[in-house]
């Protein structure tokens, strides 16, 4: 014991006392407020609160500055002592042993929570007492007590405990203070931190009047290196909330400045955030001044850059994306006063929604460019590269706009006429250099090039592909090519009808039908390649960088990973090109399909059914099933990419195409380790929704054996979503195949010589009763009797299920509710043994009110 002198070198405090014996380092475990027992001191217990927050033992201040807050919960009800304890709070606050202040810091947000939780004056109490410690704190010399303080205040933030008035005339003032330039290095590295992270939770009004500027100022800081660096991190929260006037106006300068710096740190933190930066631009800004500077980046001498730079590419490419082309809007949202707006993929202030319907006609897309569509003059490129009729701004679509979305007709659009493209033509022919100029053949300006005229330039241009210029215009003319090829088949094929209509008499109306779908199929693909040049939507530059990622000495050169980067963002490059454009990705996309890297092609795999809706069923037919078919022979790491989505993929596909992976659903249940059984959950559910795609007899010839055979798991998990795909199962199918079924479910279940099987049926009756997989009265008559049978079950937790499904789902249908129906005794008296059942869960659910959901019962299985 002399050693505890040590510790308490007031000579009148006895350890027993106040129950300090037991306290150590770690008190953790033991009641923080011991110390507030009555004790020999005759003092109250706010007394002896007094006298151990400011004992001259460390020790004891931080036991009562790490228990103040069960201090208060155990006395704030009265307000005189609640002003008392807030007050020695505020007067430890003050206490010279920076360990004490850490403590007390620690219990800030947990004391302002209580407060919030049972203060009815809550707002008040927290700005007079708790408010300036966390404030004055920000400035204390102490390194941890300063750390903690930062901490403390991002949560209070976060919580939305700290009102608006606080916030901007005790906080950013402080802050303000902190990044002046003859602030002390430490403190001012500290300050821009946590003024970048405060940002995203403040309102634009507070940013823009109190800190815009200042950020600004520090962008350019060119004393201290860790302040730009944390400026460049947080560049594209700033942006985000002070909107696109003040990114354009005052940040942007700034931002040229940091992607120009001579620390690649700062560069790499450019290009991370350079697409949330992009998004709050205007298209025309983003095109020819973003663009240039993000291809610096790309081609930085840093490989550290350039690797981030690669990464951010394909999402840099989303900003493109022009409704027009897309099928998609931005919808903006308003800002709330302590949350950052709803985003996709990171990008801010909009939120991306699809069209109901397709945004413009097929005609509209393939129009000549001499005559481009209303409102939509994005095939009159400017000189320098822009499109001049780009908006400013991804605005919502007017009601007039959506009401001409909504009321597209595809049949009245079958027909769109084949793209004149005799005026890119002769452009190249002016550019073609005089050595081979005069070889290339003219072509009829009057009317539409033919597909031996487009023949003959490609040829001509075959000796010249090493000028880019060439390449761009070789894509659109073999595209154009074919295009045309499509369309005198598809006048021959209308000349025969025609002839055969002119012998047999009209055509029936499936055959307009029949004539009608083709017709429009030819006209998606003819005008697929060469709507609208890619230099329209995006720079050539950006795209080329962006197929480079696939050449294999980008992986040497730059990052290892770079081809699942390519792969991952494919789906929203894709979507901004449109699918008039995806010849430019499909070849990249083939590659990626390919890769070595099972980490490629399973991001690949995930994607895919996104990257159908984004094509088309046509092009999906065409490029995507023999992508998807390969990946369901690859390693299980990629087939459950596949399967995890099979049902979006197989609802875009048509009926015969769909109708043949019926044949390849059984091979799921095959996998590499017979221990992944999460596999076989995932296809039990995927089987659930793509019942509805097939007809009654193929789910019966392919789909009930493998629904049975899920049943029949090892596993529980796997076993309990079977049960619910088999009740899926009977609502699809045809009464004389249904009856068949539900005699293989009793002799499969029912008459099961293990208990679980028997369950199962009880389950699986549940389950078809209410969801409803088959009119009540053909339950009746074919299961409900084998369910029944089972309430005499030997095995209670059968019995249990019985009661459950009696009690909780069969009664509550209105066809047994009935006085007058048949079944009405023997359900009566079939829930009367169950209720005077010796087993007690089972009485407990035969009586149970079916309103209540009082417990899970899959433990029971």
């Amino acid at each position: 014991m002399a050693g505890l002198s040590l510790y308490f070198e007031d000579g009148h405090d006895d350890l027993d006392d106040f129950g300090f014996d037991d306290y150590g380092s770690d008190c953790d475990g033991i009641r923080i407020t011991a110390f507030l027992d009555a004790g020999q001191d005759n003092l109250t217990p706010l007394g002896r609160l007094e006298k151990y927050a400011f004992s001259e033992n460390v020790f004891n201040r931080q036991i009562v500055a790490r228990g103040m807050l069960d201090v208060l919960r155990e006395f704030s009800d009265n307000e005189n002592d609640f002003i008392s304890i807030m007050e020695t709070v505020a007067r430890m606050s003050e206490d010279g042993e920076p360990t004490v202040r850490a403590e007390l810091m620690e219990q800030v947000p947990n004391i302002a929570m209580f407060l919030h939780e049972n203060r009815p004056n809550f707002p008040e109490a927290f700005s007079r007492y708790l408010v300036p410690i966390v404030v004055r704190y920000l400035t204390d010399p102490n390194n941890q007590v300063r750390k903690t303080s930062q901490a403390a205040l991002l949560v209070l933030l976060e919580q939305g405990l700290m009102s608006k008035a606080d916030m901007e005339g005790k906080v950013c003032p402080v802050l303000l203070e902190l990044t002046e330039p003859s602030s002390d290095d430490d403190y001012k590295i500290e300050a821009v931190a946590i003024m970048c992270k405060l940002v995203s939770m403040l309102t634009k009004d507070t940013v823009e009047h109190l800190l815009l500027l200042r950020f600004c100022e520090l962008c350019g800081d060119v004393r201290l290196f860790q302040v730009r660096k944390v400026c460049a991190a947080n560049f594209g929260e700033l942006c985000s909330i002070a909107g696109q006037e003040a990114t354009e106006k005052l940040l942007m300068p700034k931002f040229f400045d940091l992607c120009s710096d001579s620390l690649w740190g700062i560069r790499k933190a450019c290009a991370e955030c350079f697409m949330v930066v992009s998004n709050c631009t205007n298209p025309e800004v983003r095109r020819t001044k973003l663009s240039p500077l993000f291809i610096n980046l790309i081609s930085d001498q840093s490989r550290w850059v350039r690797q981030a730079a690669f990464q951010s590419l394909g999402r840099f490419i989303s900003t493109f994306a022009n409704p027009s082309i897309t099928g998609l809007h931005f919808l903006t949202t308003s800002n709330s006063s302590n949350s950052r707006n709803s985003s996709i993929d990171g990008s801010p202030d909009s939120l991306i929604q699809p069209r109901s319907e397709q945004l413009q006609s097929t005609s509209d897309l393939t129009g000549p460019p001499s005559h481009p569509p209303e409102g939509n003059s994005s095939a009159q490129p400017k000189e320098d590269g822009t499109s001049s009729g780009q908006p400013t701004h991804s605005a919502p679509l007017s009601r007039q706009q959506m009401d001409d979305c909504t009321m597209f007709n595809s049949f009245s659009f079958w027909r769109s006429p084949l793209p004149d493209i005799t005026q890119d033509l002769q452009l190249l022919q002016e550019e073609e250099r005089d050595e081979w100029k005069e070889d290339v053949p003219s072509l009829d300006a009057q009317g539409p090039a033919t597909s031996s005229q487009i023949q003959k330039v490609l040829d001509c241009l075959q000796p010249h592909l090493d000028d880019p210029d060439v390449q761009a215009q070789v894509k659109v003319l073999s595209a154009a090519l074919k295009a045309a090829e499509l369309e005198s088949q598809r006048e021959d094929a209308d000349e025969s009808v025609s002839e055969s209509n002119s012998c047999t008499g009209s055509p029936t109306s499936d055959e307009l039908s029949a004539m009608s779908e083709l017709s429009l199929t030819d006209a998606q693909i003819s005008d697929s390649p060469s709507s609208s040049p890619v230099l329209n939507v995006i720079p050539q530059q950006l795209l080329d960088q962006y197929l480079s990622m696939t050449d294999p000495t980008r992986a040497q050169t730059v990052d290892t990973e770079i081809a699942k980067h390519c792969a991952f963002s494919l789906p929203g490059v894709a979507l901004t090109l449109g699918r008039q454009n995806w010849h430019c990705l499909k070849d990249t996309y083939e590659t990626l399909a390919t890769d070595v890297q099972w980490k490629v092609r399973r991001t690949l795999a995930f994607s895919i059914h996104e990257l159908a809706v984004i094509l088309g069923d046509q092009l999906t037919a065409a490029d995507l099933v023999p992508i998807f078919n390969c990946f369901l022979k690859d390693l299980d790491e990629v087939r459950i990419g596949v399967l995890k989505h099979l049902y979006d993929f197989l609802k875009l596909l048509h009926a015969d195409k769909r109708r043949e992976y019926l044949y390849q659903l059984q091979e799921f249940m095959v996998t590499e380790n017979s221990k992944n059984w999460r596999f076989r959950y995932e296809l039990a559910e995927q089987l659930i929704l793509i019942i509805e795609l097939y007809s009654h007899n193929d789910v019966y010839d392919y789909l009930r054996q493998i629904a049975l055979n899920l049943c029949s798991d090892k596993v529980s998990e796997v076993r309990w979503i079977s049960y619910k795909l088999v009740s899926h199962v009977p609502f699809s199918l045809l009464s004389k195949i249904a009856t068949t079924l539900h005699n293989e479910l009793i002799m499969r279940f029912c008459h099961c010589t293990k208990w679980v099987g028997r369950q199962a049926f009880a389950f699986i009756c549940q389950a078809i009763v209410e969801e409803d997989c088959m009119p009540m009265d053909q339950f009746a008559q074919h299961l409900l009797p084998s369910l029944l049978s089972l309430s005499s079950d030997p095995v209670p937790n059968v019995r249990v299920l019985v009661a459950k499904a009696l009690q909780q789902s069969v009664l509550e249908k209105t066809y047994f509710k009935d006085p007058g129906s048949a079944y009405s005794d023997e359900l009566e008296e079939a829930l009367s043994e169950l209720r005077m059942d010796k087993d007690r869960d089972v009485r407990f659910f035969a009586t149970l009110d079916p309103n209540r959901n009082v417990m899970d019962t899959a433990a029971l299985i």
